[in-house]
């Protein structure tokens, strides 16, 4: 079985281009050839970067190349520290010792960046979702990244740490750091992108400018048919009641003075 067909899309530095596709359309299976999840030899075609032929090996490879990918599942590690995070394993030295005082100034500085007001030595696991998200681009950014792949970054992050993130996105853009954006979230690939290319079954179904679509758009794309209706009405009887609620109250877990709920019938 072949996940991708016949795949060809362009990116340019500074564009942001969002990835529409409904699940199992083969988003993440081009997601992880680019980054090198998927080594040169397992897929055929090609790809290029900074116009020199890609051949990546593995994730090293397209890293070292300027290529960074960030997961749903972000990859932190928890027990450790905001700046042992973004160094691991890209640590600066001099003759073999760690400098330390160059890496937290180091730090420090990604992290105003990206606009996270956090200690470099706190640990990861104290910080939320959305400042999560933030030290993963701060990684990024250490590695002098050039294409950015987020993958569905708002999935868990409330309405104020979405603001955030995409507001970062568009500073990444006027820096000249390429995005591809994957969600599911139209309103935000609507907001943020220059370009929204559309995956269906494995094919590439077209490439427009984002201002030229619509939601309903991006959805016939992804779909293959016209929507008329997201939530059609169908016709229907009210037959017998399954389910009452009268003068239900709850009190707090905790606080056995308030009430969760209080006297609700429906």
């Amino acid at each position: 079985m072949t996940a991708l067909h016949n795949i060809s899309i362009e990116l340019e530095a500074g564009e942001i281009l969002s990835l529409c596709g409904e699940n199992g359309s083969g988003k993440s299976t081009l997601m992880k050839i680019l980054c090198g999840i998927y080594p040169c030899g397992d897929y055929s075609g090609d790809i290029y970067f900074s116009e020199s032929e890609l051949k990546a090996r593995n994730i090293r490879d397209t890293e070292e190349k300027g290529i960074s990918i960030i997961h749903q599942e972000l990859t932190l590690v928890k027990n450790m520290s905001v700046l042992e995070n973004i160094f691991l394993g890209n640590e600066i030295t001099h003759k073999g010792l760690t400098a330390d005082n160059e890496m937290y100034l180091r730090c420090k500085n990604l992290l105003q960046q990206v606009q996270l007001d956090a200690d470099p030595n706190t640990r990861v696991g104290e910080l939320g979702l959305g400042q999560q998200q933030l030290v993963e681009i701060a990684k990024a950014l250490n590695k002098q990244v050039r294409l950015l792949i987020l993958d569905e970054p708002t999935a868990s992050l409330t309405e104020k740490e979405t603001e955030i993130l995409l507001n970062l996105i568009k500073d990444l853009k006027a820096h000249n750091i390429a995005c591809i954006y994957i969600s599911h979230k139209l309103n935000e690939v609507k907001a943020i992108s220059d370009k929204i290319c559309v995956i269906r079954d494995g094919e590439h179904v077209g490439t427009k400018d984002a201002s030229k679509m619509t939601e309903d758009d991006i959805i016939t794309m992804m779909v293959g048919r016209e929507i008329t209706s997201l939530y059609p009405h169908e016709p229907h009887e009210i037959k017998d009641e399954i389910l009452r609620v009268e003068n239900l109250s709850a009190w707090h877990p905790i606080n056995t003075h308030i009430k969760r709920v209080d006297n609700v019938s429906f």
